[in-house]
């Protein structure tokens, strides 16, 4: 492997502490290839057998064109995403050879452009059936739900179904994450990761549910293990993306539910879930954004047609647990409100009594294939800003690998540059010094966690980004006309948030580069539009920088390697003034390294170091200080106008 953890660092076989800066590859593997997937693309999903993800995140013979493109503007780092149902669509323990031979095959040729790679077992919100992406759809035939059933019966809300270009409030954009409470995905992650304890009927081939799903995706992460154990430049896996508790800890009526403000769209219970699963209809309230905070307008009453999506030789499996029944007149009610609260006696913790299993034994199984793989680590963003302990036993060889969004940027798709929202204290952010200093402190927060409770193993945020069709899409119509300004609001939004990353010397990697994204459909999923990168925005072939979008904003300078301990890290923009302090140790033999891309000095740069040999790499983007001495060390580099 290319890389050891070492003091809460990263650091390379010359001893140099390393800085990962790269993006998640990509958007697009959340689908198939064939036939495709795109989310805008109708479909009941009964080819969910036969279907390939070869080709995601693009062809071989385009892998060159991506990476070299990606290398230019100073990258050194992918958090690839694979899912569940990628490898094992066709049925329990039939894996796919062709996407394990094509995987292999193209994380090779990202091994020679000398990318750190790890690989992410993606899932949003359980799988494609459910309104976003990971697990295969046998998984739901296993315990006895009819896919086909879940639009309607409000158990799932999916793109591909509600979709209808002639009114978009059918489905807005972000509302994918409303499945998290609907029936279909709150079962699935119960039963994935609290099966024994909340479904001890629900058996699959005399195996508890739990067991069964688990496995079947260890097997398959197996799978992926054995195929680039041998790649050194493979550094290891994350966990599960954003791995979702389903109701574990919830009670069943929704009473003391602490998040329920946060959620756009209908806004399920557990017993509403249950219910219109089972067929019942239930009345909904449904919660928009309204200015600083988000409100309940309306309520809807879901499920008129009273539709089960139970298959009929299987009981529902919650009414057979006895956690809801009928009451003397035959209406539903709620017998064990506290069900996946308590459990003998004591209060349920997600994180200690569930997670933390689930990811000694994950880890267990990759490593049995894999030895020397690091564990990327991904802990609910709002606690970890927050500083709430989350209980678990950490891996040894682990990284914190957080994600963190400007979440009124993200939600509202407009520019929050004067006036934000703090997730931490519920309350607004008035001006632009106060909307940095907060990004700042966020991230400072969750830098702090992973030294206070996770034993200070690295920090790395593996997703950030920001929506590209901020303003109903106004930088696309103005690249036609004023190319020049079309990018302005972007790169100012990204320059905060690098400015903030940097400011507390993380390693991150942005959400996301998707090679096949369009002005039309972004990134090919649920209407999401986070790539750095589209195929409508390359007009000129032979520039490498064409299709890139707001490139100033992402591509600035930054140290790659540190002969030393890095102090300080600051970029201003506008003046095109970086500045590096670190602390040298002059036993290490090879340079520090920087990265100057030359989209940011187009007519040079001059470059004072405090001590050192200077040597500029042919293209002028990476430069390299040689020091001889011990002590602070610091490099300032400034733009020729």
């Amino acid at each position: 492997m290319m890389l050891r953890i070492e003091n809460g660092q990263f650091v390379d076989e010359k001893g140099r502490i390393v800085l990962l800066r790269g993006v998640n590859l990509g958007g697009c593997s959340k689908v198939p290839f064939t036939p495709n997937g795109a989310t805008h693309i109708k479909t009941d999903f009964s080819d969910h057998r036969n279907v390939s993800f070869v080709g995601r995140p693009f062809p071989l013979k385009e892998a060159d064109e991506h990476y070299k493109r990606l290398k230019n503007w100073g990258f050194n780092s992918l958090r690839f995403l694979v899912t569940w149902e990628a490898i094992e669509h066709s049925g329990p323990g039939e894996y796919d050879k062709e996407y394990l031979d094509y995987l292999e095959e193209i994380l090779k040729i990202a091994r020679e452009y000398g990318f750190y790679i790890f690989i992410d077992p993606h899932q949003d919100v359980w799988s494609r059936m459910t309104g976003g992406d990971g697990s295969p759809g046998w998984t739901f035939e296993k315990v006895g739900l009819d896919y086909t059933k879940f639009e309607s019966s409000e158990a799932a809300f999916v793109m591909q179904l509600r979709y209808n270009p002639n009114d978009l409030k059918k489905y807005p954009p972000m509302h994918w994450m409303g499945n998290t409470y609907r029936f279909a995905n709150g079962t699935m992650w119960t039963l994935f990761f609290g099966g024994k304890d909340f479904a001890p009927s629900c058996r699959i081939n005399g195996i508890n549910a739990q067991d069964y799903f688990q496995n079947h995706f260890f097997d398959a992460m197996k799978q992926v293990a054995l195929r680039i154990k041998d790649n050194t430049h493979v550094l290891g896996f994350d966990i599960l993306n954003e791995p979702p508790e389903g109701w574990i800890g919830k009670y069943v009526d929704g009473s003391e539910w602490e998040g329920k403000s946060d959620v756009l769209g209908h806004v399920f219970t557990p017993i509403d879930a249950m219910l219109t699963g089972a067929g019942y209809t239930r009345t909904i309230g449904y919660q928009e954004v309204k200015r600083f905070g988000i409100k309940e307008t309306r309520k809807d009453e879901l499920n008129q047609d009273k539709i089960s999506c139970w298959l009929e030789e299987f009981e529902d499996i919650w009414k057979k647990e006895g956690v809801w029944g009928l009451d003397e007149v035959g209406n539903p009610k709620v017998l064990k409100n506290e069900y996946f609260v308590y459990k003998n006696g004591k209060k349920i913790d997600f994180f200690r009594d569930y997670f933390s299993p689930f990811l000694k034994a994950y880890t267990e199984a990759i490593r049995t294939k894999f030895s020397k793989a690091i564990i990327f680590l991904t802990g609910p963003m709002e606690s970890v800003m927050k500083g709430n302990k989350i209980e678990l036993e950490i891996p040894p060889n682990s990284v914190h690998a957080a994600h963190w969004y400007d979440v009124a940027t993200t939600g509202t798709k407009k520019a929050m540059l004067k006036a934000n929202y703090n997730l931490i204290t519920g309350n607004p952010v008035i001006g632009k010094k106060n909307v940095q200093q907060m990004f700042i402190s966020q991230l400072e927060n969750i830098k702090d966690y992973s030294n206070t409770f996770f034993g200070g193993i690295p920090t790395l945020i593996e997703e950030f980004g920001l929506p590209f069709d901020l303003n109903n899409k106004e930088a696309y119509e103005k690249l036609k006309i004023e190319p020049n300004e079309a990018w302005k609001t972007h790169i100012k939004l990204q320059n905060n948030y690098y400015n903030a990353i940097d400011a507390n010397l993380l390693h991150a990697l942005q959400w996301n580069y998707t090679p096949d994204n369009t002005n039309e459909w972004g990134d090919l999923w649920n209407l999401e539009d986070l790539s750095i990168y589209s195929i409508d925005q390359r007009v000129n072939p032979e520039d490498i920088n064409s299709g890139g979008r707001a490139i100033k904003g992402f591509c600035r300078p930054r140290f790659i390697f540190c002969a030393g301990n890095p102090l300080k890290m600051e970029f201003k923009i506008k003046e095109g003034i970086f500045f590096f302090e670190f602390e040298g140790d002059s036993t290490i033999i090879a340079p520090t390294t920087l990265y100057i891309p030359n989209i940011q000095y187009p007519n040079g740069y001059e470059i004072e170091v405090s001590e050192g040999e200077i040597q500029k790499e042919e293209d002028g983007q990476v430069v390299s200080v040689k020091i001889k001495e011990d002590g602070i060390h610091t490099v300032n580099i400034t733009r020729i106008q």
